[in-house]
């Protein structure tokens, strides 16, 4: 079959693509309808062929990304390679993009691993795109249209807040948390104990991963229906250089999520639940624990009751009132953690809670998620005027197709790889930090998936 790419009739383009999360279909379907030969890798051959069935084009191997020689055959079939792995095994992939000279896309952070390869990825004259997914990614996409905008007008960003959340959506959020996982619950456990840094007010601040949800706080976002709360995620300082935005005083890239979600996850922490020490009463058994010993345990209170448990949590956690001990006992209790309900045993604390967390929090058939981004732009024209702006995207799953972070992270994936196929973009290390590389993105984007920000001013 012929396809035309970069306005030339070609024989089909070939593709790697290394994953098998629920971000893979939306970006394999994409390069599907568009001609592209795809060879989907995982490690167990069954994931692969689940994920190629019933579209066009495609064929399901089993592939260790550690396997040099392995993995250097495969990616010297194709003319590009997608990896949506783990963002540790990126530089395997890139090594034997390297040694093949084929483009790599991922949708992850550039990591100092890839940058340690820049010189050989230049070397070997191929094309590394990464961050282009939702955060990163669509995010770049927009943050630099208005920063680009406001700059080539004379004026300045004074200040540049940056928040997303996946979420469920409002009518599936029905438990203390208000959140479902779509995937790792221990993922998002751990990312809670990452150290955040940020400018405010000109000054750099930092909040320690066991403060983060003491700085929560709620966030209004214009979009009166929704109840958020805020707190910066990682190292937002960075971005004063990546965006070009020397003038800002204030830069702070977080993270969104429903109103409690905070005070029940500073008790969790503060209990001990977040530990990844191993105890010999969460190994695997053929008898565990109940959930109430267990806690009791961890604890250490002196019985199992509800009572003593209440009496141990408030030793460990200071509660800012009533309402709010009320409110996380009555989460915890949801949990299960007071119950008789035997432990899914994971050694770790952790890892224990998080195997009941993922049963008990999982999205059921034709619920939907969320996907809630917003950047807020201070902005100082040249005449001296001030104006508020905001950039926002609000998209919903759909139970009958993709999720919406799925969805939303697949399909630019898939787009950026179209582009590398088409040889639009350079040569290099590469990451969408600047107009020439976001606005062709983000105009077929918008343009023929319907994926764009609604941009507003502040009154």
């Amino acid at each position: 079959m012929q396809k035309v790419f970069g306005g030339k009739s070609t024989a089909p383009k070939k593709a790697l693509l290394l994953g098998a999360g629920f971000v893979v279909k939306p970006t394999l379907t994409l390069l599907s309808e568009k001609g592209v030969e795809v060879t989907v890798a995982c490690r167990t051959l069954e994931s692969a062929q689940k994920l190629c069935k019933d579209v066009k084009g495609t064929k399901a191997i089993s592939l260790d990304v550690e396997n040099e020689e392995a993995l250097d055959a495969e990616v010297g079939k194709v003319d590009v390679a997608i990896s949506l792995i783990p963002y540790i095994f990126h530089p395997f992939v890139i090594k034997s993009a390297i040694r093949t000279k084929v483009d790599v896309v991922t949708t992850s952070y550039t990591s100092p691993a890839m940058v340690e390869l820049e010189k050989e990825i230049q070397d070997a004259g191929i094309t590394v795109m990464n961050e282009i997914g939702l955060d990163p990614g669509i995010d770049h996409l927009y943050a630099i249209k208005t920063i680009d905008e406001v700059h080539r007008a004379g004026g300045k960003i004074k200040s540049f807040l940056s928040y997303c959340g996946g979420l469920p959506a409002p009518e599936a959020s029905a438990n203390p948390l208000g959140y479902k996982f779509s995937w790792s619950a221990r993922g998002m456990l751990l990312a809670l104990s990452n150290t955040a840094k940020f400018f405010k007010d000109g000054e750099t601040e930092e909040v320690p991963g066991q403060d983060l949800m003491s700085v929560a706080k709620p966030y209004n976002t214009g979009y009166t229906g929704f109840a958020f709360v805020a707190y910066p995620n990682r190292d937002s300082t960075p971005f004063r250089e990546k965006y070009s935005i020397p003038e800002a005083s204030t830069i702070i890239r977080g993270t969104l999520r429903y109103s409690g979600f905070p005070e029940l996850i500073r008790c969790v922490v503060d209990m001990g639940f977040l530990s990844q020490d191993s105890h010999d009463f969460l190994k695997p058994s053929p008898n565990p624990l109940s959930w109430k010993d267990a806690t009791a345990k961890i604890l250490k209170a002196t019985s199992a009751s509800e009572h003593d448990l209440t009496w141990a949590i408030s030793s460990k956690h200071t509660f800012l009132n009533t309402d709010e001990k009320n409110h996380v006992i009555s989460g915890l209790r949801w949990i299960g953690l007071f119950s008789a309900d035997p432990i899914i045993p994971r050694s770790t604390p952790l890892d224990t809670l998080c195997a009941t967390l993922e049963k008990k929090m999982a999205y059921e058939d034709q619920e939907r998620d969320l996907v809630f981004l917003q950047h807020k732009f201070e902005i100082e024209h040249a005449d001296g005027q001030h104006e508020t702006r905001t950039s926002t995207l609000c998209e919903y799953g759909d139970p009958k197709g993709y999720s919406a972070m799925a969805k939303l992270v697949g399909i630019p994936c898939g787009v950026a790889v179209i582009q590398v196929l088409e040889g639009k973009l350079k040569k290099g290390l590469l990451a969408p930090y600047t107009p020439e590389i976001c606005n062709p993105l983000r105009d077929e984007l918008r343009e023929t998936y319907g994926i764009e920000l609604v941009e507003q001013t502040v009154v």
